[in-house]
């Protein structure tokens, strides 16, 4: 796909991004859908961030941000978040968890208020 413009870091979706991987990790699961039933809308609106369009990509089990990286841009949906211009800003965060299925829980959110 082509480059997208560059993103912006915005604290409130890494804030959403961060709970998310925490909750995955501390209650071992992968989802786009927290346990709780809350959507990604849902719980980046609970972060008071106010979005015209919003997208999460997912991934468990990579140690470093190079394999992350390298897996969403081979897979066509999470690429497609990636490069889309619709998105303006980003969040990204990281969870160890040892002993869980997946160890390491990737959340990034993008968004365009």
């Amino acid at each position: 796909m082509p480059a997208a413009s560059p993103l912006v870091w915005n604290q409130r979706l890494f804030s959403a991004a961060a709970g998310h991987a925490r909750d995955m990790a501390t209650r071992n699961y992968f989802s786009h859908t927290s346990l709780d039933g809350r959507s990604l809308a849902q719980r980046v609106a609970a972060e008071g961030y106010l979005w015209t369009s919003v997208g999460e990509n997912l991934a468990g089990g990579q140690a470093t941000v190079d394999g992350v990286i390298a897996g969403w841009l081979s897979s066509p949906g999470h690429c497609s978040n990636l490069m889309s211009r619709q998105f303006e800003a980003v969040g990204v965060s990281c969870v160890r968890q040892a002993g869980s299925r997946f160890g390491h829980y990737w959340v990034m959110v993008l968004a365009r208020p």
